[in-house]
């Protein structure tokens, strides 16, 4: 008996000393967040500071980083002008001057003219055929190889759906109504526009108001109503124009610097990647539900009129759409590799959504 008991408490003294070896191990990988100093990261965006939903983006997107890192990554926001202009993020993330941005890629068609299609195209892929393109269809690999040569990694950081057509000064009729219109319209919209005879004018967001009212411009583009009727643009223009033809799914981007990324721990890789993840979700999901009240107070408090382009004027800008893509991506060998890849699954997405998401919105209707 006492050489049972003695080989028993020998037993328990191993396993409770292995146990607590295990658990030594266990915990050896684990960081406290207070015994570390944290790494900070500066992050500048193309909007003003918490506007709703673009600016509000990056905002949250910190703060998941934050949580979820356990306070090991901090990342400040300046909005745009704070740090640097609106349309210097690109330049600032490659150069390293900060670690990230949010902005929107088709900004930056004068240098990486690519960029376009990651944003959105004039009868382009929606929301939801840009988010399956970028995750499972190859775009994401595409979007990543023409940000390479600037030292970037994008990842998507919002979408806002179907944009509306535009706020303008005079009803559009016909595509004489466009003949020397000066309009805010970015990207490739913007060239179909000037193709059509109109004079396609880039501007930041808090510029829109003052040029409207001013007649420096003749209409613009923003977002939908959320947006539009924070910036008032109601009080400037007369006529709400859809569907937004130039953007049927804007894909917003956060810029990441390169070297910045893989300096940092696998864990906190993944975790900015994560939370970009969902921050992209999470701005489809407030525009659709925002949207919704703004457009009622623009119509029944503010006595906006809303009007829809006329068939023939949309039926033209296609036309002209397709044109201006296809000669613009023989000009660019980069260009023609993501525009190939884009109009194959945009063949691909079309054929299956006739008969489910575009069927149901017929019967809907």
């Amino acid at each position: 008996m006492r050489f049972l008991l003695g080989t028993l408490f020998a037993l328990s003294a191993l396993l409770l000393g292995g146990c607590q070896q295990e658990s030594g191990d266990v915990h050896k990988g684990v960081v406290n967040a207070t015994d570390v100093k944290p790494i900070e990261w500066k992050l500048v965006t193309s909007w003003p500071k918490n506007f709703p939903g673009l600016g509000m983006a990056p905002e949250r997107f910190a703060q998941l980083v934050t949580q979820m890192s356990n306070g090991r990554l901090v990342v400040k926001v300046y909005g745009a002008g704070e740090l640097m202009p609106a349309f210097e993020v690109f330049d600032a993330v490659s150069q390293g001057t900060v670690q990230m941005g949010h902005s929107a890629a088709y900004y930056w068609k004068g240098k990486v003219p690519a960029a376009q299609f990651f944003t959105s195209i004039p009868f382009g892929l929606n929301a939801q055929e840009m988010n399956g393109w970028l995750t499972y269809g190859g775009g994401m690999e595409l979007w990543q190889e023409v940000y390479q040569p600037f030292g970037i990694m994008p990842l998507a950081g919002g979408n806002t759906g179907v944009q509306m057509g535009g706020w303008f000064n005079k009803e559009i009729n016909s595509m004489a109504d466009l003949q020397g219109l000066k309009m805010r319209l970015p990207g490739l919209g913007g060239e179909v526009l000037k193709k059509a005879g109109g004079v396609p004018v880039t501007l930041p967001g808090r510029e829109l108001y003052t040029a409207l009212q001013t007649g420096a411009i003749d209409a613009t583009e923003w977002v939908g109503p959320f947006n539009d009727l924070a910036f008032g643009l109601h009080k400037a223009a007369k006529f709400y124009y859809y569907p937004g033809w130039h953007e049927p799914g804007t894909t917003l981007e956060f810029l990441v610097n390169q070297e910045a990324f893989d300096a940092l721990p696998a864990d906190l890789q993944a975790i900015v990647k994560v939370a970009a993840k969902a921050i992209n979700q999470d701005m489809l999901d407030e525009y659709t539900t925002r949207h919704i009240a703004a457009l009622e107070s623009l119509v029944n408090e503010h006595g906006v009129v809303i009007k829809q382009f006329p068939d023939e004027v949309m039926a033209q800008l296609a036309v002209l759409s397709k044109q201006v893509i296809a000669e613009q991506s023989m000009q660019d060998a980069t260009m023609k590799k993501v525009y190939d890849a884009y109009i194959d699954y945009e063949a691909g997405v079309r054929k299956y959504h006739l008969i489910s998401e575009d069927a149901y919105s017929r019967f809907r209707q």
